[in-house]
């Protein structure tokens, strides 16, 4: 019997912490990502987590596919997904994609994460999304409070 069981509302309540414990738990995620398509802004944390995904890829070939990818999907003007990045950033890895490396979108990325952490998540916090979460026993079974997934 293990002492460090945590209940699932304290479990949604332990991601007001940080971000990064929120990100870090599948159902917190999952809730985030939710409330973020509740703004039409799920594109940041879709972006985050490819970026985490890219930098742990080892084979060139693979960095060099999965770079294009996420250039295609995020970073170039009119992208299907489009991040609100400065133009500088976006030059920068433009000019990084001819080459890249599992660092080349690490300063959007950085962007992204502040953009999120300063913006999104406090708006998270206050949702009806994350109240019911906190009031709710439901967390262990998150597909009954995603009406999005």
């Amino acid at each position: 019997i293990c002492c460090f069981y945590r209940s699932p509302a304290t479990e949604a309540m332990a991601w007001s912490e940080n971000m990064d414990t929120l990100l870090a738990n599948q159902a917190g995620l999952d809730a985030f990502r939710t409330f973020l398509k509740s703004e039409f802004s799920e594109e940041n944390v879709e972006f985050w987590l490819a970026c985490e995904d890219f930098k742990k890829t080892e084979s060139a070939e693979k960095i060099a596919s999965k770079a294009k990818i996420i250039y295609s999907e995020f970073i170039v003007a009119d992208a299907p997904k489009e991040i609100n990045i400065d133009f500088s950033t976006r030059d920068l890895i433009s000019k990084n994609i001819a080459e890249p490396t599992t660092k080349c979108f690490d300063e959007a990325q950085k962007l992204i994460y502040s953009l999120m952490a300063k913006d999104s998540f406090p708006r998270f916090l206050k949702s009806e999304i994350y109240k019911k979460l906190v009031n709710s026993q439901q967390v262990g079974n998150h597909k009954k409070w995603l009406p999005f997934l």
